[in-house]
């Protein structure tokens, strides 16, 4: 490990927080490898990265597990400094999207770091950073079509967070509708991006999704999902709420 990546990891723990490690660890069950670093003091430490050597960081980075060694005292937060912490991983996600280079060198970077993707605020964190889609939609989505037809859960997440961020735009909609159609995955965690995903799409484009809530190839809890968080949200007027909600498909036994 060179100094430079240490001397980050050190700074990672001396800020974490203890309280928020244990909030975070709520949302992410499974994960033993938070430190407790709030996202704006990854966000402030990724900025300073990009001023310096960040492609060095990121080629030692990317060579790197991210599976921690936990200590015989069970202590998470106390992971192995030779591993990565979801602190570090998210940070790096950071330094990708922040970073001053074109996008074929970026989308080099993201190809190296979506096998780190291993929990939700990883993805979605990246997701939003990436920012530069804005100004090159055709080709990312070209990018992202592999991870869409993947049969892994978080490159599949990847793919369709990356849709409800930069792609809900009318002349996207119906491929983005396909490919919800057509994706069929057990993990809890696309469920849940598609269910997103869609709700996203009618929030902002009521008039081309209605259509598709009435005819749709989703599984019921994904639709249900879906239903649900159109219902939730304070951009949907009372009246719409009323109209989704008798949309809601029964369980059958």
């Amino acid at each position: 490990m060179t100094d430079k990546r240490q001397s980050i990891q050190e700074r990672l723990y001396e800020l974490a927080d203890e309280k928020y490690r244990v909030f975070s660890q709520k949302l992410t069950p499974g994960k033993t490898n938070i430190l407790g670093v709030r996202l704006p003091v990854l966000r402030k430490l990724a900025g300073e990265i990009v001023k310096e050597d960040w492609r060095a960081y990121l080629k030692e980075a990317m060579e790197d597990s991210i599976e921690p060694q936990v200590t015989e005292q069970g202590n998470e937060a106390e992971a192995s400094m030779e591993e990565a912490s979801m602190e570090e991983v998210l940070l790096q996600g950071m330094v990708i999207g922040k970073c001053k280079a074109d996008l074929e060198e970026k989308l080099y970077w993201t190809t190296a770091f979506i096998p780190k993707i291993d929990c939700w605020p990883v993805c979605d964190s990246f997701c939003t950073s990436f920012k530069i889609t804005n100004n090159h939609r055709e080709r990312v989505w070209e990018f992202l079509q592999p991870y869409l037809w993947s049969d892994k859960e978080y490159e599949i997440r990847f793919g369709v967070v990356m849709l409800l961020d930069y792609y809900v735009l009318p002349e996207y909609a119906p491929l983005a509708f396909a490919h919800f159609d057509r994706i069929v995955h057990e993990g809890y965690y696309v469920k849940m991006a598609v269910a997103w995903a869609v709700s996203i799409y009618f929030i902002k484009l009521p008039g081309l999704t209605l259509p598709y809530l009435r005819d749709n190839k989703l599984d019921d809890f994904t639709f249900n999902k879906a239903l649900q968080k159109i219902i939730e949200s304070y951009r949907v007027e009372q009246d719409t709420k009323e109209m989704i909600r008798g949309m809601k498909r029964k369980k059958t036994d």
